[in-house]
């Protein structure tokens, strides 16, 4: 995992997600798909049972989650990779007071939660839609706005990776607790969705809507709060953006994070080989 200025600068701090069972520096390298910041002072500490809470807390293909308080390389916190658990996404939030993390288990089609010990728990819910295809998984995830938002792809056989197409995807509302609270979109535009993020109201025609971003074919749909379609982001020339291997969508937080008004996506480009930072902003008519 590497920091970046908003400028796209390379930072100093580079931090090695080791794969499972690796217990030493050099060990196999784990293939990290979602991360987030942790502002408690005391939950999600590494090693488990430390004082020493994680600052940053990722989520691997290899079926781990991690976290990071210092030093150069992340800690594994929760090693389900024997299980053949798939996490392709990573989000936090909070369910009667108490701090959770939230995975997206793209191989056994579930929302794995874990407390502010790592402890996998079951909440009120369970994340399940009945009216979901028995081949389409959670993909991404994302906290927006209190609720959970979930993009589902379709599983290959494997149930390791997604199956692109156009209309291969939904995207559902959960609770924290994990009730269902609404579909909000399916098929349509939707190409392998995974990218989530609240638009600000400064942000053009797509003020206040939802972003949601394609793997499948590197788009970006925006969809009001109620999930009515609304279009997918266009460059100045009106061809729709699109971007090779689109994953993460943010937008700045007025800090050190960048403009409230400017959309940070990453990206694996050239077959997931290469990354790509970028950013997006909304230029007036």
């Amino acid at each position: 995992s590497t920091l970046y200025n908003t400028a796209g600068q390379k930072q100093g701090l580079v931090v090695q997600i080791p794969g499972p069972g690796d217990g030493a520096s050099g060990g196999p390298t784990g293939t990290p798909t979602g991360t987030v910041f942790n502002n408690s002072s005391s939950d999600f500490p590494v090693p488990v049972g430390s004082t020493n809470r994680s600052r940053f807390l990722f989520a691997t293909e290899d079926g781990t989650v991690l976290g990071w308080s210092g030093g150069t390389r992340a800690i594994i916190a929760v090693d389900n990779s024997a299980e053949g658990a798939v996490y392709k996404g990573l989000t936090n939030g909070s369910f009667n007071s108490h701090d959770y993390l939230y995975a997206s288990n793209f191989r056994f089609g579930t929302v794995d939660v874990f407390d502010s010990q790592f402890h996998q728990v079951t909440l009120a819910g369970t994340f399940t839609d009945s009216s979901l295809p028995a081949d389409f998984a959670p993909f991404g995830i994302q906290n927006i706005d209190g609720f959970i938002y979930v993009t589902y792809a379709k599983q290959d056989a494997d149930k390791h990776d997604d199956v692109s197409g156009p209309g291969n995807g939904f995207v559902d509302i959960f609770t924290t607790g994990g009730v269902l609270v609404r579909r909000f979109a399916s098929g349509g535009f939707l190409n392998s969705p995974w990218g989530l993020a609240l638009a600000p109201a400064s942000f053009g025609n797509f003020h206040n809507d939802i972003l949601v971003g394609n793997f499948g074919d590197g788009r970006i749909n925006g969809f009001t709060t109620a999930g009515r379609f609304r279009g997918q982001l266009k460059s100045e020339g009106s061809a729709p953006i699109q971007i090779e291997g689109l994953w993460g969508l943010r937008f700045g937080n007025g800090g050190n994070g960048g403009a409230t008004d400017t959309l940070f996506f990453a990206a694996g480009i050239d077959g997931e080989q290469h990354g790509l930072f970028g950013s997006i902003k909304n230029v007036d008519s």
